[in-house]
This record gives C-alpha cells, sequence and structure tokens, in this order.
C-alpha cells in the first residue's frame, strides 16, 4: 500500500529522526478537507508537513483533496495516511469502515478546549435576522459533510420546522469560503460557514469588507477538527507521528524550531495547535446526526431527492469546503 522512492530521491530525504529505526524510504500522504479555494493544504498545514518530516524521517507528499467525499474514500481506501478531517467527516470515514483514528483536534488558543462554532450570515442589508425568515430563500451550505457548513445548521432548523433541503432553495458552493462569497456577491440570501471563515480569514485577505456579512445565528460548540492517523502504519512511525500530533503541532512549537514565525497560525481555522483527543470527542456530532432523524452520519441520498445546484469555484486549484 505505501509508496517506495526511487533511489535518487532517497538521497534528498530527510534526516532520520532522533531515536532513529525509521527508514526514509517510507512515502506517506498527507491531506486535508478543502476549506477555502484560495489556500491550499499545502499553505494551510506547512508547518506541521515540515515538523513531521523532521520527527519521522519519512517523505510526506502533500495532496490536495478536491472535496469532502474524496478525502473520506483516500481514508478508507488507504492511499491517504494522515488526513486533517471536520469533524463530520472524520464520523462518516469510520462508518465507511476507514482504519483511522483521530489523535488531536484544533484548539485556537493553548490550554483551550478543542471547539469551534458555525454562523448564519447574510448581506448587510438584508431582511433576514433569523433562522425563521429563511423558509422559501436560496441558501448556500457548503456541502452535506460539512459539520458548521450543513448538519448543525440542518439540526438547528429542523427544530424550528424547517427541513433545509425541502423548504429552502439550497445550493452546496463545496466549501465555506464559497459560501460566504456568494451570499456577500447575493447569489445565495443566506449561508452557513464556521466562524473564522466569516471573522477574520476573508476580511484579513481582502475578500470582504469589514461589515459586510451580518451574522443571525450562532451555533452551541462543535468539536474540534481532528488530525487522524491510518491504523495499519507500521511502529514505531506510527507511535512518532501520533506523539508528533498530540504535543508538536502547536505555534509555540512550530515557531521554536523554525517551522514558522510570527503569529504562526495553524491548520485552516487560525488554530494556536491541536490538543490530544479519542473518538469519544465525536459523540455529540453522531448525537446531531440522529436529531436531523439519520440512522447514520452517512446516509444514501434520499429517493426522488434531486441533487441540489451548486456554485462553482471562486479560484485557486480547487473547491473550498
Amino acid at each position: 500500500m505505501k509508496r517506495v522512492l526511487p533511489a535518487l530521491l532517497l538521497l534528498t530525504a530527510c534526516a532520520t529522526p532522533p531515536g532513529g529505526g525509521t527508514s526514509a524510504q517510507e512515502v506517506l500522504v498527507f491531506s486535508g478537507l478543502p476549506t477555502a479555494s484560495s489556500i491550499t493544504t499545502q499553505q494551510t498545514f506547512l508547518p506541521i508537513v515540515a515538523m513531521l518530516r523532521r520527527e519521522t524521517g519519512a517523505e510526506i507528499r502533500v495532496q490536495e483533496s478536491t472535496s469532502y467525499d474524496a478525502l473520506v474514500d483516500g481514508m478508507r481506501d488507504g492511499t491517504v495516511d494522515i488526513g486533517a478531517l471536520g469533524p463530520l467527516s472524520y464520523v462518516v470515514a469510520r462508518e465507511r469502515g476507514a482504519r483511522v483514528t483521530p489523535v488531536s483536534a484544533q484548539v485556537k488558543e493553548k490550554g483551550a478546549d478543542p471547539s469551534y462554532r458555525a454562523f448564519g450570515f447574510t448581506h448587510a442589508d438584508s431582511s433576514i435576522t433569523s433562522l425563521t425568515d429563511l423558509r422559501g430563500r436560496k441558501v448556500c451550505y457548503a456541502d452535506r459533510m460539512s459539520t458548521s457548513g450543513f448538519l448543525y445548521p440542518s439540526a438547528a432548523l429542523h427544530e424550528i420546522g424547517i427541513d433545509p433541503l425541502r423548504d429552502t432553495a439550497p445550493v452546496f458552493t463545496s466549501g465555506h469560503e464559497a459560501t460566504a462569497l456568494a451570499v456577500a456577491n447575493r447569489q445565495c440570501d443566506a449561508g452557513f460557514a464556521f466562524d473564522e471563515m466569516v471573522d477574520r480569514h476573508l476580511v484579513e485577505r481582502g475578500q470582504l469588507q469589514p461589515g459586510q456579512l451580518t451574522k443571525f445565528w450562532t451555533s452551541g460548540p462543535i468539536p474540534g477538527a481532528p488530525l487522524v492517523v491510518a491504523d495499519d502504519l507500521p511502529e514505531p512511525l506510527r507511535g512518532r507521528i501520533v506523539t508528533a500530533l498530540r504535543f508538536k503541532a502547536t505555534a509555540d512549537h512550530l515557531r521554536a524550531n523554525g517551522f514558522c514565525q510570527g503569529e504562526c497560525p495553524v491548520g485552516d481555522a487560525t488554530a494556536w495547535g491541536y490538543a490530544e483527543v479519542d473518538d469519544s470527542l465525536y459523540d455529540p456530532v453522531r448525537a446531531v446526526c440522529r436529531r436531523v432523524g439519520r440512522t447514520s452520519c452517512a446516509p444514501r441520498p434520499s429517493p426522488g431527492l434531486s441533487p441540489a445546484p451548486a456554485i462553482g469555484r471562486t479560484s485557486g486549484p480547487r473547491p473550498s469546503g
């Protein structure tokens, strides 16, 4: 299953990590969710990947994922060894048979709980002020496998008697950045995305003006996005990866060891780093799936339900998600 570097490439492989043992011939694949079309997985996780190369002595190839489903399939099929997943996509991957374990999850500040929130938002001059105003409106959702961009908003809408797929005009944009920009450009009346995308990322990149979007709904805490590792990686390689992702994937460590400078945001939610977690952290996600009437977090499409239209990529090499 694992890839082996040609002999010439082995000459440029990273040095053997402290403690020795693992062959530099091992080629691992790291992939992450496509959260923004303007920022690649390579850019988002560059400091963490560089740290893992040093810690393991293995060559690590970053693979851009085109969709939530593609990443889940890669984890299930064993073609992705280390994944940066969303909470729901992790649960779905496990339900689909992926032999992976969550080892750490994003935290925004040192010592904080691994969690984030979903926002519902509209353009600043909209008449929409609450979830009840979404009935019959064109609403942008990130992806059916997005936790903050679909699942948690769906649960909130169901609680007030609104079916997001039947009582709104749903548009699946392929991601959070695309959703926010679609609402700002009035392609949708409202949308849902994770907090940092609306509050910080797009404003700092100059893609949104402060106050251009207005929030009308905020979710409760959502379990943090996990880093997962394939269960079938050989030891001691797997152990080194797990230890590194639990204790060294932080802004403090990455900055102190020359992997980044300045603020050094880690991951796609401007996180300080990652904290140790296990599978039980994601039980609330499974509970939300049940609240919206799913017996599984990975249901098959409902018979007779046409796919929602999608808004195309906004820019860059891949869609956001």
